[in-house]
């Protein structure tokens, strides 16, 4: 039996871009006739048509299915959905805008052929967005590399090809808090990237606000890594021998000088300084407790309201 490639695209209110993903991928399929094929939506509780689209498609195309979460679980989650189900003998992840493009397949196939367990999409150029998003992503990934005990490839996503055995092992990674780009890194196994040029969205509008952006920033630097826990350790240690050097030098200055009542803005600006550092560190100390927290409570992580299982990946046909 052939081998077969299974494609996970998470999708989220994608009414406007479904079926245009939908041709451009059939046709780079259509073109692979040593494998079999399926295509499998995940539907990450959308509001809009786009479930309905992808049911229309199921019907008609046998190498369809659908995964639709019981409500939006985040794209963190819809792609582990994918990848618990998934039997292909490689699993490629595509985000359904094409800012990736579909033709990415034929090298990520290429490089699988050839030995690879993770061949990811790195972005050459990034058309389509902000000055801003572009600095602030390159910040992050430079962050993430100094304080993370292995390193997460700089200017990827989501998109790339996965093998069999990588695939199983990231399955086994069941925390709640998912930072997916560094899971795909942290299990190892030979990886190689692919370059491109990302492309601007076909159609409609970015569900990644920059609240949520950050908020998929801390994840990523709090996943991995007890780093701020042990800046606070450093920064304290180095506070703490500027005070004392800052007191002997009061008491000397006071024992040879004398010293009236003085210095009230010196006394509220140190105030003020300590207890910022105080109160900071107390929310970096939060934000560990807090996913200790979630973790403990062992939770699913999505729940499935409706299951259309792809008859290609059970046949040798497309």
């Amino acid at each position: 039996m052939k081998k077969l490639i299974s494609i996970i695209v998470p999708a989220y209110n994608e009414e406007l871009v479904v079926h245009l993903f939908y041709e451009k991928i059939s046709e780079v399929l259509d073109s692979i006739e040593d494998y079999r094929s399926e295509i499998v939506f995940i539907d990450d509780g959308s509001i809009d048509k786009t479930r309905t689209i992808i049911r229309e498609l199921a019907s008609k195309d046998k190498r369809v299915s659908l995964i639709a979460l019981s409500r939006n679980f985040g794209k963190e989650a819809a792609m582990s959905a994918g990848l618990d189900h998934v039997k292909g003998d490689a699993v490629v992840i595509f985000d359904i805008d094409l800012q990736d493009p579909p033709e990415l397949l034929f090298d990520f196939i290429q490089h699988w052929e050839a030995g690879f367990d993770n061949v990811f999409a790195k972005r050459a150029h990034r058309r389509g967005e902000t000055l801003i998003k572009k600095i602030t992503a390159a910040g992050f990934y430079k962050v993430v590399s100094l304080v993370s005990s292995f390193e997460v490839p700089r200017n990827t996503g989501d998109c790339r090809l996965l093998s069999r055995r990588a695939v199983d092992a990231i399955v086994q990674l069941r925390e709640h808090h998912r930072f997916m780009k560094g899971l795909f890194a942290w299990i190892g196994y030979p990886s190689i990237e692919v370059e491109y040029n990302r492309d601007p969205r076909a159609s409609g509008e970015t569900k990644f606000n920059y609240w949520k952006l950050w908020n998929f920033a801390l994840e990523g630097l709090t996943s991995f890594t007890t780093a701020p826990l042990r800046m606070a350790t450093y920064i304290g240690g180095v506070i703490f021998l500027l005070a004392s050097s800052f007191a002997i030098w009061v008491i000397c200055k006071t024992l040879i000088w004398g010293d009236p009542v003085q210095g009230f803005p010196t006394l509220m600006v140190m105030i003020l300084f300590f207890g910022g550092i105080q109160l900071f560190f107390i929310g970096v100390l939060g934000e560990y407790l807090g996913r200790i927290f979630n973790e403990s409570k062992q939770r699913p992580l999505y729940f499935i309201e409706e299951y259309i299982v792809s008859k290609g990946s059970l046949t040798n046909e497309h």
